[in-house]
């Protein structure tokens, strides 16, 4: 008997995970499918500049500037002789775009974070008061039977919870330390 219902409840909670899955899929979908297009230049160039692919690319490129403007590749004029002030500028600019996109990306990505949280506050409140009431009917359903138990921790659990307390308590306790 454990077993079929232990089964049962898997089944059923896969099928709860697999909506929920599928949900937040959608939500990611929706996320990226939405970006401008500066969002996703900024995120292709900042993803790139992440790559091993960048860093060997950049090496042979930079390795053979160095190398032509060293005079050491027959055939090709020194244009950038040491200490290679050209190359000094080009690293520079590149410098200023690679940050300025990888800030745009990091921002974008900031600010799907703080919509996710602020999904998961809602969603947190939302079940605090689900969970309230809860208790709030077994407590009634308990107290018909003659059943249950009572107390002050029972009263605690039963009441529901101020969110604006609950944050004006945790802004004071983070200001004292």
């Amino acid at each position: 008997m454990e077993e079929r219902v232990s089964a049962y409840s898997v089944d059923q909670t896969s099928d709860a995970i697999r909506r929920n899955i599928e949900a937040v899929a959608k939500l990611e979908e929706s996320s990226i499918r939405n970006r401008s297009a500066g969002d996703k230049i900024a995120d292709w160039i900042g993803g790139f500049s992440g790559s091993i692919t960048f860093v060997l690319l950049h090496a042979i490129i930079y390795g053979l500037w160095i190398l032509v403007n060293l005079n050491m590749v027959p055939g090709i004029k020194p244009f950038d002789r040491f200490p290679f002030l050209l190359l000094s500028v080009v690293v520079s600019v590149e410098a200023i775009f690679l940050s300025t996109f990888v800030l745009m990306k990091q921002n974008r990505m900031s600010k799907r974070a703080d919509q996710r949280a602020h999904l998961d506050l809602q969603i947190n409140l939302l079940s605090e008061r689900e969970m309230t009431m809860v208790l709030q009917l077994l407590q009634q359903i308990s107290h018909r039977l003659g059943v249950g138990a009572s107390g002050a921790h029972i009263d605690e659990l039963i009441t529901e919870t101020s969110v604006e307390a609950l944050a004006q308590q945790i802004s004071e306790k983070l200001q004292d330390e």
